[in-house]
């Protein structure tokens, strides 16, 4: 089997989700590539892209907020949105991409390809099924202007609003977000530390942006590293931020109780080795230490679909979130030192989360490339 993921770099959590899927078909022993669809379009356009979304959403995140509220305003299956016509622009140049190399499905976690895809399928250009993965615990707007052949969603609560949106019952997989297999690994705190050379008798709390950076972190942090007590570290994970990391290691790099880090490969052994994390409400993030069974405080979320993010782990007991840094801080420090706390958080991330997702997409994809066949 042959399978082509398409994604879009505007946010690591649909690249994620698209590497779990890439990493799992090839332990099985097919193929899969993946690809930043408007690449196929040229680098310039694909960094126009992603850049004009990273400096909304870092720059003018209530203009991102706004235009998330307007597109689920003017969102309709009955008629075909401005994203929609930009996406087909690039549907000839992902034809003859699609003609060039032999692929028996393909996997989207993006909206951007789906709608490129569905697209080509009303010309009549696409021979392949495709299996959209969608990476929020929302149906945002959009989704409903799609045609794929199935839709894997992250829980069951969620078929209504996808429903009532106009997507097909029968086409909704409530499978849950696909994460990578180290974060599916039985957590071993005592090795991850060793690993990383962190203390073993110290609480450490880990601080996550997402892949950008994204908020107030520095504001936070300060505030956090101000409360510390004895034998508490914090790690903070800037992503591809490097003025937060610059800034961060200025003010506070003189201090051994606080490790800042940029991008790193090892987030599944960061949230293994820690005892609480501060993270925005990403998607994929939030699913990541869901499944790892880590104690979750969300910080500020990017406005959109990462406020239903937020409201849908509160609601169902997966994470405490509060307004102001020093409500966070206070939050994570509580769930340090409650253990009824603790542990009723991670039975509820057991409830909800479902790790074997990659596992049940890959299923999907083998019944699908031999119909294809």
């Amino acid at each position: 089997m042959k399978v082509l993921i398409l994604s879009c770099d505007t946010g690591e959590g649909h690249n994620s989700a698209g590497r779990a899927v890439k990493e799992f078909v090839e332990k099985q022993g097919d193929q899969a590539v993946m690809l930043d669809m408007m690449l196929l379009k040229g680098k310039r356009v694909s960094r126009a892209v992603s850049q004009t979304y990273i400096n909304v959403v870092k720059g003018v995140p209530g203009l991102f907020g706004f235009v998330y509220k307007l597109g689920g305003l003017i969102s309709s299956p009955k008629r075909k949105s401005p994203v929609y016509f930009a996406c087909a622009l690039v549907a000839k140049s992902l034809r003859r991409y699609l003609e060039e190399n032999d692929f028996d499905v393909i996997v989207t976690p993006h909206l951007y390809p789906a709608e490129t895809l569905t697209y080509m399928k009303r010309k009549g250009w696409l021979a392949q099924s495709v299996v959209a993965v969608c990476t929020d615990y929302t149906c945002i707007p959009f989704w409903e202007e799609t045609d794929c052949d199935y839709y894997v969603i992250p829980h069951e609560d969620l078929r209504g609003e996808f429903t009532d949106r106009g997507i097909p019952q029968e086409k909704l997989l409530p499978w849950g977000i696909p994460v990578r297999l180290a974060f599916l690994e039985r957590p071993d705190r005592v090795q991850a530390r060793k690993n990383l050379g962190l203390a073993m008798d110290h609480r450490i709390y880990l601080v996550m942006g997402g892949s950008m950076g994204f908020g107030m972190i520095q504001i936070f942090v300060l505030e956090l590293a101000r409360r510390l007590m004895e034998k508490e570290e914090i790690i903070v994970i800037c992503g591809n931020n490097q003025k937060l990391k610059d800034r961060l290691a200025q003010e506070l790099g003189g201090r051994e109780s606080v490790k800042i880090l940029g991008y790193t490969d090892q987030v599944a052994d960061y949230m293994a080795a820690c005892d609480v994390i501060f993270t925005k409400p990403g998607g994929l993030s939030s699913t990541e230490a869901a499944v790892r069974h880590i104690p979750i405080v969300h910080t500020k979320p990017i406005p959109g679909c990462e406020n239903r993010n937020l409201e849908f782990f509160q609601s169902r007991g997966m994470s405490v979130g509060r307004r102001s840094f020093f409500g966070q801080v206070k939050a994570g420090r509580k769930l340090l030192e409650k253990e009824k706390l603790r542990q009723d958080m991670i039975q509820a991330q057991e409830r909800n989360v479902k790790p074997d997702s990659v596992n049940k997409i890959y299923g999907l994809l083998r019944e699908l490339a031999q119909l294809q066949g």
